[in-house]
């Protein structure tokens, strides 16, 4: 049983899928990329569509969708406490803490080493539950390190 609605979502999406619980954030991963090619062949000439297979990181403007799945979840109140284990005018703590200034940020490849050597230094002042979430971070981190076309999303939830 499909509705009309269900075609804006990718065959491997659930359009059914219930929205995240409230007062949360959730790391995103990059999962995979893919072209939406109606949308990119209306859109763009032939050396465009060339390029659009070349340059998958830069291609939300030609038509490539990007698909992320959730790979850490921690309720707000914990994660703002994690992140106070990091030094106050620390560039990781600065970075950690835009998501509750601005609901969202992207961690790439220019971020990995001081949020690594941050999350490793604070460690001993983390609770059991907060060095997991650290380990779960820096494990996300390293696969950038492997693969730079690769970031994560990461998103406030409120109430």
């Amino acid at each position: 049983m499909t509705s009309g609605n269900d075609q804006r979502y990718a065959r491997h999406q659930n359009p059914l899928t219930r929205a995240p619980e409230k007062n949360k954030v959730i790391f995103y991963s990059l999962s995979s990329k893919f072209v939406d090619e109606k949308s990119a062949q209306k859109r763009s000439s032939q050396k465009v569509q060339e390029v659009i297979y070349y340059s998958l990181a830069i291609g939300h403007h030609l038509g490539v969708i990007d698909c992320l799945t959730s790979r850490l979840e921690c309720p707000l109140d914990g994660y703002l406490h994690w992140i106070n284990q990091l030094p106050p005018s620390s560039e990781a703590h600065r970075k950690l803490a835009g998501v509750e200034r601005f609901g969202e940020i992207n961690i790439d490849s220019s971020h990995i080493h001081c949020l690594a050597l941050a999350l490793r230094d604070a460690r001993q002042r983390m609770n059991p539950q907060q060095q997991g979430w650290s380990d779960t971070l820096i494990a996300l981190l390293q696969q950038i390190e492997n693969d730079p076309a690769m970031y994560l999303m990461v998103r406030r939830y409120d109430a």
